[in-house]
């Protein structure tokens, strides 16, 4: 399965998220330590996005495993920003490898990755699918449970409801149609890090004023917490709740 990682807080070099650390992201995708529920590396592409000031977030992402892609190191270390989410992908067997499948999806101001898998998949997601416009299932990135994961959190979020709710909402209407899933789901919208816990691992950093919410921790700082299984996580810089999803 996927790693993937979300920062707010002061802004920071990309590369401190994803290069530096002991176990940076491109670590994490050669040598994972947490991989519940098969795959040994994360070599199907990856993608990071970022906010630059107050506009809606830039995205770079490829089909190549990350440690092979030759601009990134140059890009990473240049780029500084105070909200980011990125991962690294091992992709389900029989779904595309493709720069438009790489997490993060992004739509407007909101940048949202998924770690797992969809039991099931196509047929389980149909009738959630069927609910949503025809144009959203067109428009999709790609043919992808986590794409199609995206679709049912955007509408949710037109439609008006918060992050939180949005985000545990379709993790228990997914769960209702597909039992045995495995969705570690992380949104951001640049100011607010939504994430769940429901089959794979997630630690989180928090300090005064910023937070790392990440798949595994990157370093061997004492801050970092493992959070449980079947929980929701809440953050911003400077405020963090976790609870049971219901």
């Amino acid at each position: 399965m996927c790693r993937h990682l979300g920062y707010l807080g002061p802004p920071v070099p990309l590369k401190d998220l994803l290069l530096d650390p002991p176990h940076a992201l491109v670590t994490q995708a050669w040598a994972p330590r947490d991989m519940r529920g098969g795959g040994t590396i994360n070599a199907d592409g990856f993608g990071v996005g970022w906010y630059p000031s107050a506009s809606e977030p830039v995205r770079y992402a490829s089909a190549m495993p990350v440690w092979s892609d030759p601009a990134l190191p140059q890009l990473a270390a240049v780029t500084s920003a105070g909200a980011a989410l990125a991962a690294v992908r091992s992709a389900t067997v029989g779904m595309p490898v493709t720069e438009p499948a790489a997490a993060p999806f992004v739509s407007g101001r909101w940048l949202f990755s998924h770690n797992g898998v969809v039991r099931d998949w196509p047929r389980s997601l149909t009738g959630l699918a069927g609910e949503l416009p025809v144009k959203n299932l067109l428009t999709l990135p790609a043919p992808t449970d986590s794409a199609v994961l995206f679709a049912l959190l955007l509408a949710k979020l037109r439609s008006g409801e918060p992050a939180a709710k949005a985000v545990a909402g379709v993790v228990t209407e997914v769960l209702a149609v597909a039992p045995g899933s495995r969705l570690n789901l992380l949104l951001t919208d640049g100011a607010q890090l939504v994430a769940t816990t429901l089959g794979h691992s997630l630690s989180v950093r928090a300090r005064r004023g910023s937070v790392l919410i990440a798949s595994e921790p990157l370093d061997a700082d004492p801050a970092w917490q493992s959070i449980p299984d079947n929980r929701l996580v809440v953050a911003t810089a400077s405020s963090l709740s976790v609870e049971e999803i219901s």
